[in-house]
């Protein structure tokens, strides 16, 4: 059953309700992305480890709102959403755009008191790393190539003019937001942070990764792994080994 909630949990998807996990994982999209990428992730973890699938408005569902084009605002919102959930181990995972989302949440989260188990950081460069390439400014031809040399997207579903008008608006919005985020330096997380790259990613480097390790007081680990920028879509199985290794448990629960 696909449980969709309400209020302020219109920021949340909860494709298979797990009120029995012992540890919950909250999933951030990539730009331009939506909470269903997640689904085959909430499938394979539920029942021990609950996913709550972040949905960033203006798509799916939520396609009737303005996209926000500010990390700042999406963060905030969020982290309004996630403090109710906040009652067993939490950890986060974010690819590319998300996870510079996922990290902001967890600020906001850890002002409150509420510490991460760990924080997945996929297809990401660190916070102070993040720089512009004025995406969002160019003409529709640009964000369409971008799509194609990322390979996120079905070349197929490029070719289809009434797809494009679909995913081109919310596209450029997402990299409005990145490109305008200025980093604030502030404490550094609590929280382990895993972070992870495909090997022949064409936008962020193993350096770039390895930056994470001034955001973060206990410890991190980088994990490389086969494919370019989308190369979580085929290491479900490698990606989910490395999740259950740093997922968080109760005491005496397994």
């Amino acid at each position: 059953m696909i449980e969709m909630t309400n209020n302020n949990d219109h920021w949340i998807q909860r494709y298979h309700p797990a009120p029995d996990a012992e540890a919950r994982l909250a999933c951030f999209p990539y730009a331009g992305g939506s909470a269903s990428f997640y689904f085959p992730t909430s499938q394979a973890l539920s029942p021990s480890v609950e996913v709550l699938a972040i949905q960033y408005p203006g798509r799916q569902d939520r396609h009737a709102e303005p996209a926000l084009t500010n990390i700042e605002a999406l963060a905030d919102g969020i982290a309004d959403a996630l403090n109710k959930w906040t009652d067993r181990p939490l950890a986060f995972f974010g690819h590319s755009m998300g996870s510079l989302v996922a990290y902001e949440v967890a600020r906001r989260l850890q002002r409150d008191g509420v510490t991460l188990s760990a924080l997945f950081a996929s297809g990401g460069r660190a916070p102070h790393l993040w720089r512009s390439r004025g995406m969002h400014k160019r003409p529709d031809s640009a964000l369409i190539d971008e799509l194609r040399e990322l390979g996120g997207t079905e070349s197929s579903a490029l070719d289809n003019e009434e797809v494009l008008q679909m995913v081109l608006p919310t596209l450029r919005h997402d990299y409005q937001a990145i490109e305008t985020y200025r980093y604030d330096p502030s404490p550094r997380l609590t929280c382990p942070i895993l972070a992870l790259i495909g090997d022949r990613d064409p936008r962020v480097s193993v350096n770039d990764v390895r930056g994470w390790d001034e955001h973060t007081s206990a410890g991190l680990d980088v994990r490389v792994l086969p494919g370019g920028h989308f190369y979580l879509v085929n290491q479900q199985t490698a990606i989910l080994d490395i999740i259950g290794e740093h997922i968080q448990f109760p005491t005496g629960v397994e």
